[in-house]
């Protein structure tokens, strides 16, 4: 996996540069293109190159530094940018988009943006948000940005007895949420005041903030990716999980082994198979399938790639296997999946997309 390194200067963790957001209110259209500090070979390419560069490989793994200053970071920043792109990191990040529609994907799910769209990704679950721009085309502060690490909120809620509503939000935001209505326009204007303050001051608004969270209707808060991603519960699953997903996800286009993950798990393959299942609630080569047709599906949204070509990048050299597979998980062929429109689309994973946060009670995902 590819490691990336985000640094954050002290005066954007603070939320200094925080100024030239736009009220939540009154949500602008994308900014003309102007000199600006971004990677020219992000701001050359079109939106369906720079997705499949995202998404034809692996989540990369972002460090993020801590500031010894800061409890918090909380930032702004434009779309294309350096630290834009498809990755993982340690912290919990609320992510509100200002401007722009497009794309974005959270582990397995794939769905659309526009201004307003706010979420919460939970540690290590892979996320991006790509918009659709003119070649060239610079949205300036599109994203504004929280993040903060488990152990931090833990302790605050051991501290705070008031903070343990958090924890159901804090559980289900492994799999990812995204709000919606009055709960979405709301915690917008809270999320622009936290990127626009400092000290204490910063730090009640991210708890007035994760506490619109935690009282969020049933209705407007959804859960995205897959029960899977965020169900390991004991030490053997979860290192079953972890070392079968990188394991996956490094090798999605070449052969992949039972045999040789259970190895990278330092397990025999009946005691990885029986933790895998037990963590996924599937078989280690139903897993592989599920996530090779899902890459397959990123690609056919996102570029003009041949299908055949979409077929190699997904692990399938057999084309007749490859539509066998795709036909028997997303009930039609790749061919005809490429022609529907994105509403006539069946969605990434049946099993949890649609799911809303009070049908999964503590506990149901164990």
């Amino acid at each position: 996996m590819t490691i990336s390194y985000r640094s954050v200067s002290g005066d954007a963790a603070s939320g200094a540069g925080a100024g030239g957001l736009p009220d939540a209110a009154q949500w602008p259209e994308v900014a003309p293109p102007s000199a600006h500090p971004v990677l020219p070979s992000l701001v050359a390419h079109p939106p369906a190159e720079r997705a499949a560069a995202a998404y034809g490989s692996v989540p990369r793994i972002e460090v993020i530094p801590p500031h010894p200053q800061h409890a918090i970071r909380a930032l702004a920043h434009d779309f294309p940018s350096e630290i834009c792109g498809w990755g993982a990191h340690p912290e919990y990040e609320i992510h509100l988009i200002t401007k722009t529609h497009g794309s974005f994907i959270a582990g397995d799910h794939i769905g659309t943006f526009g201004p307003g769209h706010l979420s919460i990704m939970g540690p290590h679950l892979p996320h991006d948000w790509v918009s659709d721009l003119r070649e060239g085309e610079v949205a300036v502060n599109r994203d504004a940005v929280i993040q903060f690490t488990d152990e931090w909120i833990r302790a605050c809620m051991q501290l705070i007895p008031e903070l343990l509503e958090l924890d159901e939000v804090l559980r289900l935001s492994s799999r990812g949420l995204v709000f919606s209505g009055a709960t979405a326009w709301r915690a917008a204007d809270t999320v622009l005041e936290v990127v626009g303050s400092h000290g204490s001051a910063q730090i009640a608004a991210l708890f007035k903030l994760l506490g619109l969270f935690a009282r969020a209707p049933a209705e407007e808060r959804e859960v995205l990716a897959s029960e899977w991603l965020g169900r390991a519960t004991d030490e053997g699953s979860r290192a079953a999980v972890e070392a079968g997903l990188a394991y996956i996800f490094d090798n999605l286009t070449g052969d992949i082994r039972l045999s040789t993950a259970a190895r990278l798990a330092f397990m025999s393959e009946p005691t990885f198979s029986k933790y895998f299942k037990r963590a996924t609630g599937q078989t280690f080569s139903n897993m592989v399938k599920k996530l090779r047709i899902a890459h397959a599906r990123r690609l056919l949204d996102s570029t003009e790639l041949s299908i055949s070509s979409i077929a190699t990048q997904s692990g399938y050299n057999n084309m007749a296997n490859f539509n066998r597979q795709f036909l028997a998980e997303v009930g039609m062929t790749p061919t005809r999946y490429r022609q529907l429109e994105s509403s006539q689309k069946p969605p990434p994973e049946v099993l949890s997309l649609g799911t809303k946060a009070s049908e999964l009670a503590p506990g149901s995902g164990d």
